[in-house]
């Protein structure tokens, strides 16, 4: 049921999202120049898949967690696109093909030894990652992988449809920053 909702809300969310998605392109343009992000994670099953955002960071930044990124990295439109999320929707695009969902544990990067054994002890990975979930929604970042993994576990567990819809309301209403990168100037 809930990945017949992720089908019908990301092509239909695509569709309707097309005039949006082409401006920010072309701001993106003229910001770093290439606005297309593209990002090798962690899906089920520990199956690589190429994660797509909107770029918020200057071209050639380091491809780590953004816990551990530079701020000074993140572009003035890039903050913007961060703080109001407009980055994660050509994520809409990897929901459609069926490697994430709109609802799961953020998908992380394979260089992310620590949250990778916590998430394989609790069987965090036998799910779909997601857009957003209750780590998201609750500001639990990937810099806390054992409460990360805990908190991923308990919104798989619990999760039914009321929740699905609560979670996806939550983030669009504004809870969660988002991928925190903290000041390391």
């Amino acid at each position: 049921m809930l990945r017949l909702f992720d089908i019908l809300f990301a092509f239909f969310g695509l569709l309707f999202a097309i005039p949006f998605l082409v401006i920010l392109f072309v701001i993106g343009l003229f910001d770093t120049g290439s606005p297309v992000f593209r990002q090798k994670r962690v899906g089920k099953n520990k199956k690589p898949f190429t994660l797509v955002k909107f770029r918020t960071m200057t071209v050639g930044t380091e491809s780590v967690a953004s816990h551990l990124a530079n701020s000074a990295e993140i572009t003035k439109f890039g903050a913007f696109m961060r703080r109001t999320k407009l980055d994660e929707l050509p994520q809409l695009w990897n929901v459609l093909k069926g490697e994430m969902s709109l609802v799961g544990p953020r998908p992380n990067l394979f260089n992310q030894e620590d949250l990778i054994v916590e998430r394989e002890k609790l069987g965090v990975y036998d799910f779909r990652p997601g857009i957003t979930g209750l780590a998201q929604i609750q500001n639990i970042d990937m810099s806390t992988p054992a409460l990360l993994a805990k908190t991923d576990k308990e919104m798989i567990d619990s999760l039914n449809v009321a929740k699905y819809f609560q979670y996806i309301i939550a983030t669009v209403a504004g809870s969660g920053s988002g991928d925190a990168v903290k000041n390391r100037d």
